[in-house]
């Protein structure tokens, strides 16, 4: 299970990640179900984990206009597995997106200091 709080209109989490080379980072992810990709990171952390050029990558942001962005491989500690994913490279704060939560349940409790909770389906649902 992964737990995080809610703050100032923000569900966040935090997590480990994890370069090809085995340096390693924590950072506090914010959860965006707008967002469909896995993690986006600032280009300071992509730099400090050397982490591997996988290629570009283009989307629509919040605002409606077309950003391209450099997508990079990192490994993420999530719960009790490691999970090798993608990561776009952003001028903004750490995203964590709707890929990473895929066979998972979200819970947020939204007031001030809420428990957010991520955990992986114990059952068989579709």
């Amino acid at each position: 299970m992964i737990r995080g709080v809610f703050n100032d209109s923000e569900a966040r989490v935090p997590l480990v990640v994890r370069g090809l080379d085995g340096r390693e980072q924590g950072v506090a992810a914010v959860l965006d179900t707008g967002f469909t990709g896995f993690l986006t990171l600032p280009f300071s952390v992509v730099e400090d984990l050397d982490l591997m050029w996988r290629g570009r990558s283009q989307a629509v942001v919040g605002d409606g206009t077309l950003h391209v962005f450099d997508v990079f491989y990192a490994v993420v500690l999530w719960g009790d597995e490691e999970r090798l994913v993608e990561v776009a490279a952003t001028e903004t704060e750490p995203l964590l997106g709707v890929a990473m939560l895929y066979d998972h349940e979200l819970s947020i409790r939204f007031v001030e200091d809420g428990m957010v909770t991520i955990d992986k389906f114990s059952d068989s649902r579709p």
